[in-house]
């Protein structure tokens, strides 16, 4: 492909993903694989030059484009090598015509750059949330030890215990470590999390909203197999992923739950009140992952975030019948906006009298309301709040 034609692949692209984020479509990945799936002619440089041009407009604009092209024209004002690309050749995009404009060069929408001040996010805080994310792995102490495991590249130890960090990009999945187990892709903050749940061996640990189970191997390895877990969630195929993800990480999960919404309290009726911890990772709007998903400023609007938090407050509900006396009940999401963090624990305790509220013990983030609050650019991590809920005894 010629440098022309990378750019017109790009607006194609940019043209297709802007449409599914208005119409809640296919995500960016999946409609860049399915593309290029149809056109065997572009050889894997092609392939990672449309891509970066692609994420590069997806960074830059805050509202959704237009059309590709105005998004890819933003791009072309911070990037004077692309004007001349724009030359009407066969297979490049037309000349730019007087008058054109290019897409509104933000953080966010206006409603939601409005929501992330009102949370403290502006300025370096809110540029870090659209920065390249580097990779990050957990050496899975059921297998494998930090200090002696040999990989195909040296991983920068962070704070967490088993913590490496990667180049961005870095093809991990391909290392026979990876396929044996030895080793998960899980972010810093993530980990983090993980290890301040105060779990003790023996006790029964809920994670509500499992999905693949990420967090829930990395529980397990941190106590050695030694407590009952639980994993559930209502999506059927991510939570179908966990059996061989933990068959291959040596991890013990002794039930998965598939629940059904609204009647949950069904499926999880031998655990009601039985329970000495649950996690709820809850569903969000994954603003504090915008740096591995940066469109997904566009595909949230005011309604979904309502809908979210409404969701938020149920499963909090859920977690909080499900706890015994005494039991704590750990609520987190990779979010950095209030309505999805600070706030929801303040709706809890408003409903739900004889409950108290602590922060985690993490060496990393700051404090958010009731609870605690990781951002990239402070902690160089995904953006998470995560707080501690105690039943009373």
């Amino acid at each position: 492909m010629t440098p022309s034609a990378r750019v017109q692949a790009a607006i194609e692209l940019l043209d297709q993903i802007i449409e599914g984020a208005r119409n809640k479509g296919a995500p960016a990945d999946r409609l860049i694989s399915a593309y290029f799936k149809t056109r065997r002619y572009a050889g894997s440089k092609d392939r990672r030059a449309v891509r970066d041009l692609v994420y590069q407009a997806i960074r830059l604009c805050g509202e959704v484009p237009y059309d590709g092209r105005s998004a890819m024209l933003a791009v072309a004002t911070q990037e004077e090598a692309l004007v001349p690309l724009f030359d009407g050749s066969a297979h490049g995009p037309a000349k730019i015509g007087g008058g054109e404009m290019a897409a509104f060069i933000g953080t966010a929408p206006e409603w939601l750059d409005k929501k992330l001040a009102a949370a403290g996010i502006y300025g370096k805080e809110a540029e870090a949330l659209l920065r390249r994310a580097a990779l990050d792995i957990r050496v899975n102490a059921l297998k494998a030890n930090r200090e002696s495991i040999e990989l195909p590249e040296n991983g920068e130890p962070l704070s967490a215990p088993n913590a490496l960090r990667f180049p961005s990009g870095t093809q991990v999945e391909q290392w026979s470590q990876y396929r044996e187990g030895q080793i998960e892709i899980q972010d810093h903050a993530s980990q983090w999390v993980c290890e301040s749940f105060e779990a003790q061996p023996g006790e029964t640990i809920i994670d509500l909203c499992a999905g693949a189970g990420g967090k829930a191997l990395a529980l397990a390895a941190k106590l050695g197999n030694a407590a009952s877990l639980v994993a559930c969630d209502t999506d059927k195929r991510r939570l179908g992923n966990l059996a061989p993800r933990a068959a291959r990480a040596g991890a013990q999960i002794d039930h998965t739950v598939l629940l059904d919404p609204g009647r949950e309290r069904e499926a999880l009726a031998p655990w009601l009140g039985n329970s000495d911890r649950v996690l709820v990772d809850a569903p969000c709007s994954g603003s504090g992952t915008w740096r591995r998903s940066p469109e997904g400023r566009w595909r949230l609007d005011p309604a979904e975030l309502k809908r979210l938090t409404k969701l938020q407050d149920h499963v909090l509900d859920i977690g909080a019948e499900l706890i015994k006396p005494g039991g704590t009940l750990t609520f987190v999401t990779c979010s950095v906006l209030d309505d999805e963090g600070a706030n929801r624990i303040d709706a809890f305790l408003a409903r739900h009298e004889g409950w108290s509220v602590t922060k985690p013990t993490i060496p990393l983030g700051r404090s958010r309301g009731k609870g605690l609050r990781l951002t990239p650019f402070h902690d160089d991590t995904d953006g998470f709040f995560v707080a501690n809920l105690v039943s009373g005894c």
